[in-house]
């Protein structure tokens, strides 16, 4: 399952880049929700899957019974969604912007904009 995982992170990161190397800045904005999915999907591979019980701790216990799940990858993952939804609403704000400003998202275009 991790080789597969593998190969569709890295198919998310080559995607991603080739978008981000793009003119077009709708398409970076796309690239970079493609990097930021690849990013946690990684870091969830790197937890290990395991199928095991929560990490509750019972009633008199110091510590959870093993085998628990690891809360740190989850607690990563979450980070991430959280900064990279700001990332991105930044990104699609910014792009409107400057549609507004220029009339076109190509990048070729916007060296006339310091007018």
């Amino acid at each position: 399952m991790e080789t597969l995982l593998a190969f569709v992170i890295g198919g998310l990161y080559a995607s991603a880049v080739y978008l981000m190397l793009r003119r077009s800045l709708v398409k970076l904005v796309i690239g970079l929700a493609l990097l930021s999915h690849g990013a946690n999907l990684l870091i969830f591979t790197i937890g290990g899957l395991t199928r095991t019980r929560a990490p509750i701790i019972a009633e008199g216990d110091l510590v959870p019974a093993p085998p628990f799940a690891d809360p740190l990858p989850q607690a990563l993952i979450l980070t991430a969604i959280v900064i990279s939804f700001g990332v991105t609403a930044f990104a699609v704000v910014l792009l409107q912007r400057t549609y507004q400003a220029v009339g076109s998202d190509d990048l070729d275009r916007m060296k006339t904009t310091d007018t």
